[in-house]
């Protein structure tokens, strides 16, 4: 059984697993959902299935039906809470909130214009060096146009709400410092809500207490901080856990290919014992 440094003694939990049905489950989703599952029934709480289902034709219902029988064939029990598609009004609240603030900006840029900033962004191609903001100031665009996204500008959101600190169960207090980004898209071109702006809203509409995921999105939480200030959302804690990785020493990735858990269910694998096999390892 996993545990969390400090939670012994504290009311319930409550955790959540958010998959996007734009593929199939792998070992790596298997146990980010156990520690997930683990973690609330071990405090007496409660663990919610959210599908994240904004990802436009990619999504697909079948997916998230299988991620059903998956978790099911692990022998998980969980409450299902409302898809992302059924929430797209209130991501479009939360983003007009930010614009009032006067925080968020239009921007046109390509990923392909992206690329060709290497000098100016960060390795992995995240970072935005924020050219639109500028443009922006200079013409107050209206962001009308539906070929525009919306992004943050990360340094006034940062001084509007001062200094803000998050806790991790493994990290401990981490000071808020969500600058490695650049300023985020907020707002995609083709949905009301980014991965950051959907996923920190519906964690507080479902009254999530403990964020469980992989390390891979430690970084993200200092981005998911400040947006909790600046819509006055509750502040859960957070469990960033390590990573399963390929023979390669590679994450498992849908795009990759990681072998599927409908597959290996399909074949009659024991999928008790595969779960078994993962709270082992307590990597």
């Amino acid at each position: 059984m996993w545990h969390c440094a400090g939670m012994s003694g504290v009311s319930p939990i409550v955790t959540r697993f958010a998959p996007s049905p734009n593929g199939p489950l792998h070992l790596g989703h298997a146990y980010s959902a156990i520690v997930a599952h683990d973690l609330a029934k071990e405090s007496g709480g409660a663990f919610l299935l959210r599908i994240e289902d904004i990802d436009g034709p990619r999504s697909k219902p079948e997916f998230a039906d299988a991620f059903r029988r998956d978790l099911e064939w692990l022998g998980l029990e969980w409450d299902e809470v409302p898809a992302q598609s059924s929430r797209l009004i209130q991501y479009e609240q939360a983003a007009n909130d930010l614009r009032t603030q006067g925080l968020l900006y239009p921007c046109s840029c390509t990923r392909k214009e992206l690329a060709a900033l290497p000098d100016r962004i960060a390795e992995d191609g995240t970072r935005y060096p924020g050219q639109c903001h500028h443009a922006f100031e200079a013409r107050k665009a209206t962001g009308a146009d539906g070929d525009l996204a919306w992004r943050i500008n990360i340094d006034a959101a940062r001084a509007a709400v001062g200094a803000l600190t998050w806790e991790d169960a493994h990290a401990g207090e981490t000071t808020a410092d969500p600058r490695a980004f650049g300023d985020v898209v907020i707002v995609r071109k083709d949905l009301p809500a980014s991965y950051h702006l959907a996923v920190t809203h519906d964690d507080a509409q479902d009254g999530v207490t403990l964020v469980t995921r992989g390390m891979d999105l430690f970084a993200s939480t200092h981005i998911h901080r400040v947006l909790q200030a600046l819509l006055n959302l509750p502040v859960p804690r957070w469990y960033h856990h390590p990573l399963i990785l390929d023979d390669r020493g590679e994450k498992l990735a849908k795009r990759k290919g990681s072998p599927a858990l409908g597959e290996r269910r399909k074949s009659g694998e024991d999928g008790l014992a595969i779960a078994d096999r993962l709270r082992a390892t307590q990597i």
